[in-house]
């Protein structure tokens, strides 16, 4: 089953449903196939690559009709979408990462029932809070069969993987043992430290927002974080469009930057951006070392809305706090990104003897993506304004008047009389 061809399909998972004029299935029956996550170009193709041609009528943006009948069609991972049409199989990829599992499997549950339908789920492991683990570890979904596939059975000449790539992966992840085994071996695991849990960011993540390009002409109220690097760690832009009646913030767009970019470059891509996307309301921008040099740069180059702020212990724990009261009051949505959700997850904290908070994340591992997101989402913030009050002074009229009340106040408490 292919699905059919969005316009970023490295950012997006639709449940896609499967309507059939074959028998009914008798069982319903779940294939859980844990497997790392890798997503080939040929799978987001707009002609279904392994049906033959004669099998399939012109495919459509997200139907595919087959010349027996049979009908396959892509949904958003929305609960409402899936309770009205009559299905026969209901296919959710990377069911761990769909924030809202719990109504959708309920609603699918709901709609298969009419049809003795099957469910089927693939993910690789992610939270432990979610539909998914409850399918592997609660005896109340022993009906279930599972799968659970690792990298060892998809090597060659059984699968596509090469020994050289996975030897290059396990040197990247040698200091992030969790990452390795969620994605490599397809188990749950999670290091205790982390700043933001896997169940934070699922809940985050919109599987129906994708990111803008930056060329294109677009509209809203925008907010940026910029954290810079050159030899040792990336330059990171992050954008943050919000809407001011719900105050919800939707990640729009995320660019890491090579290793090497000249300040030149990043500068002359946030420029281009100012001019394609109205409005930019405010890029805060890292200013320690080199960055005051840069926001001077950026500010000479015509990029008024730049504001600096230094990375120190205290400021980056205010941003790292208000990053994560965003995402808990459920205000910050993201795409399906699956390296930008690794990296959340990636940023470790530890207490000083002081009480204060310090971040670090695992040698080898990168955070450029986390601050620029937190520097985002700090721009947004709404500074409450104090306000004064300018009070015009009595005339002397007034004045007396206001005197002769007070001698009739105190006059009435004298009597007993007050009112």
């Amino acid at each position: 089953m292919v699905p059919p061809k969005r316009k970023n399909p490295n950012n997006i998972r639709a449940t896609t449903t499967l309507r059939t004029n074959e028998p009914k299935h008798t069982n319903r029956h779940s294939r859980t196939k844990l497997a790392p996550n890798k997503t080939s170009n040929t799978q987001n193709k707009h002609t279904p690559k392994k049906l033959p041609k004669n099998l399939y009528h012109k495919p459509q943006q997200t139907t595919i009709r087959l010349k027996n009948g049979s009908i396959i069609e892509a949904y958003p991972n929305n609960p409402e979408t899936i309770r009205g049409p009559t299905l026969n199989i209901v296919y959710a990829d990377e069911f761990n990462f769909i924030p809202n599992d719990k109504e959708l499997y309920d609603a699918i549950l709901f709609t298969l029932s009419a049809t003795n339908g099957k469910f089927i789920c693939t993910s690789t492991p992610w939270h432990t809070n979610s539909i998914f683990w409850q399918i592997w570890h609660n005896p109340a979904y022993n009906d279930y069969a599972k799968s659970h596939t690792t990298y060892q059975q998809a090597l060659e000449p059984n699968g596509p993987l090469k020994h050289e790539i996975i030897q290059k992966i396990k040197r990247q992840l040698e200091n992030d043992p969790w990452r390795w085994q969620r994605e490599m071996n397809a188990e749950w695991a999670e290091e205790q430290n982390v700043w933001l849990t896997q169940a934070l960011i699922a809940n985050c993540i919109d599987h129906t927002l994708e990111y803008q390009k930056p060329e294109q002409q677009t509209k809203g109220e925008f907010y940026a974080g910029l954290d810079l690097g050159k030899h040792q760690s990336h330059s990171a832009l992050a954008i943050l469009q919000k809407e001011q009646e719900t105050q919800t913030i939707k990640l729009v767009h995320i660019k890491r930057f090579p290793l090497k970019t000249p300040y030149a470059t990043v500068i002359g891509y946030i420029k281009n951006l100012c001019n394609n996307w109205q409005k930019i309301h405010k890029i805060l921008v890292d200013s320690t070392g080199v960055g005051e040099y840069i926001c001077e740069d950026m500010k000479n180059a015509g990029i008024k809305q730049t504001e600096e702020i230094k990375f120190t212990q205290e400021t980056k724990e205010k941003m790292a706090e208000w990053l994560k009261k965003c995402m808990t009051e459920k205000r910050l949505k993201i795409p399906y990104d699956p390296e930008l959700i690794a990296e959340l997850n990636t940023e470790r904290y530890e207490l000083t003897k002081e009480g204060k908070i310090r971040f670090n994340h695992p040698e080898g591992t990168h955070d450029d993506r986390f601050w620029s997101l937190a520097l985002a989402c700090y721009a947004t913030r709404e500074e409450n304004t104090p306000k004064i009050w300018v009070l015009p002074r009595l005339a002397s009229a007034g004045k007396a008047k206001l005197e002769q009340l007070k001698k009739k106040i105190l006059k009435h408490q004298v009597m007993g009389a007050t009112r």
